[in-house]
């Protein structure tokens, strides 16, 4: 008899523009390593263009010939996300809700809110690429934190995104729940040799964690200054 497999692969990818360690701008290396990585859902951070008319940096016929459709975000036919964060998922899943907001900022920030079904659950993905600013950093998480209380549905929730926050519960980090796990991914920056953990998944109490890491691979140091963190989560039976 077959077993059935609920889990999820996610990851958390700050793309750098697709500006890789050879200065030269590559949209394919960068989908050549969300083909390595696999995953049903993916946050982007830095996806568009900063100036002009922000386009986005990966072709929209490519992102459905290597079989992802994007969650809507933008507010331009031009790009992909919102304030650089986008939203990928597999073709088997399907988008219910999503929501665009503004955090408090030094220079201009958003975060997204992504409701997702697949596998016969609806999943909660919130996507952030934080301030380089602590002060701002922990403003913005409070937030973002109080934002999630204050929807109306309850979902299993997974927070991901460039945290620009070096050491584990320090910092912005501190005001999360205890009860929420920040996942042991790894060092993922700076690409060619990773030192600190910038890149960041977490997932609220009814959510397990099977596996998780940094995809360090030749192709993904040479992409983006980042390195793409992922996890393969599950459900409580429970819930």
């Amino acid at each position: 008899m077959a077993i059935l497999d609920y889990s999820i692969k996610v990851a958390s990818y700050n793309i750098h523009k697709a500006v890789g360690a050879d200065k030269r701008r590559d949209p394919e290396r960068i989908l050549s390593v969300l083909d390595e990585i696999d995953a049903d859902c993916v946050i982007l951070q830095e996806a568009d263009r900063r100036l002009g008319k922000r386009r986005a940096i990966l072709p929209f016929d490519a992102l459905t010939a290597h079989g992802y459709t994007y969650v809507p975000l933008s507010l331009r036919s031009c790009s992909l996300g919102w304030h650089g964060n986008a939203m990928l998922f597999r073709n088997f899943a399907s988008c219910v809700g999503y929501e665009r907001v503004r955090l408090p900022r030094l220079e201009p920030r958003g975060a997204i809110i992504c409701d997702i079904k697949m596998k016969g659950r609806i999943w909660r993905f919130i996507g952030a690429h934080l301030d380089l600013s602590g002060l701002f950093r922990r403003r913005q998480v409070a937030f973002i934190l109080d934002r999630l209380q204050n929807l109306p549905r309850d979902l299993p929730t997974v927070i991901m995104g460039d945290f620009n926050q070096w050491r584990k519960r320090e910092g912005c980090l501190r005001l999360l729940p205890d009860e929420f796990s920040i996942l042991p991914t790894g060092a993922s920056f700076p690409a060619n040799h990773p030192l600190v953990g910038l890149d960041r998944i977490i997932t609220t109490p009814e959510i397990k964690w099977l596996e998780c890491g940094v995809h360090n691979t030749p192709l993904a140091r040479q992409a983006s200054d980042h390195l793409p963190v992922w996890a393969r989560l599950a459900l409580s039976p429970v819930f």
